[in-house]
C-alpha cells in the first residue's frame, strides 16, 4: 500500500527482455533506499513492483507481460524520469490517499496551463474509468496523489503546486505524454456495494 506522496525521482536505467516479460533496472535518484530489503514493494510511476536486487544506486524488479501492456513501463524510453515511493509503514502518516499500486489504465496529458504560481493540468482517461472520477475526489497519476478540480465526460483537471512540479517527474512531462492512472479505491468499493444491494432487492 502507498500514499501517492512521491519520495524521490529516479530514472529507467535498463529494460531487459526475459522470456517474454522484462527485468527493469531503475536508478534510485533521490529515493532513500539505504535500508532496502529484497522482496519489498516500491511504486514506480504508480506501479507496484517487487525489489529482486539492489545496490547503492539502483534496484531491479520484474515486470510481467500484463504490467508492460497495461502501464507505461513497457514503452518508456531508457533514461525517462520515474516517480518513486516505498511502501507505506503502519506507523507513518497517511498524507495523500490510499494507493494500491495497481494501475487501472493509461491516460494522456491534454494540456498544461499556468494558474498564478501553480499549473492546471488536464488529462484524458479511458472511458470505463471516468465513472470513478469525481470533482474534489482523489486520483493517482504516475504515482502522485492529486485532487480532481474538474471532470467531464472525456477527462479531468488537477492543479499542481510548484513543489509538486519541482519534486516529481512532472517537471519533464509534456502534453501528449501517456500517464498511469489509478482511481480512488473508495469509489470502486461504493460501486460494488451498490451493485450488491441492487441484486438483493
Amino acid at each position: 500500500m502507498f500514499t501517492g506522496l512521491v519520495q524521490g525521482v529516479g530514472r529507467l536505467d535498463a529494460r531487459e527482455s526475459r522470456g517474454g516479460d522484462a527485468r527493469l533496472r531503475i536508478a534510485i535518484g533521490s529515493l532513500p533506499l539505504a535500508d532496502a530489503q529484497l522482496g519489498e514493494s516500491i511504486a514506480v510511476n504508480g506501479v507496484c513492483l517487487t525489489v529482486v536486487a539492489f545496490d547503492g544506486d539502483t534496484f531491479e524488479a520484474d515486470a510481467s507481460n500484463e504490467t508492460l501492456a497495461l502501464t507505461t513501463l513497457g514503452s518508456l524510453a531508457i533514461g525517462a524520469p520515474l516517480n518513486l515511493e516505498r511502501a507505506l509503514r503502519a506507523d507513518e502518516r497517511l498524507g495523500g490517499h490510499l494507493v494500491s499500486g495497481h494501475v487501472d489504465g493509461i491516460g494522456k496529458v491534454l494540456s498544461i496551463e499556468p494558474d498564478a504560481r501553480a499549473q492546471r493540468w488536464s488529462f484524458s482517461a479511458p472511458a470505463p474509468l471516468m465513472r470513478y472520477i469525481a470533482k474534489k475526489g482523489s486520483i493517482c497519476v504516475d504515482g502522485t496523489s492529486l485532487t480532481v478540480n474538474e471532470v467531464d465526460d472525456h477527462g479531468f483537471e488537477v492543479a499542481l503546486v510548484p513543489h509538486t512540479v519541482a519534486h516529481t517527474a512532472f517537471h519533464t512531462t509534456r502534453p501528449g505524454d501517456p500517464v498511469n492512472i489509478e482511481v480512488d479505491q473508495v469509489a470502486r468499493y461504493v460501486e460494488r456495494l451498490l451493485a450488491a444491494r441492487s441484486n438483493e432487492a
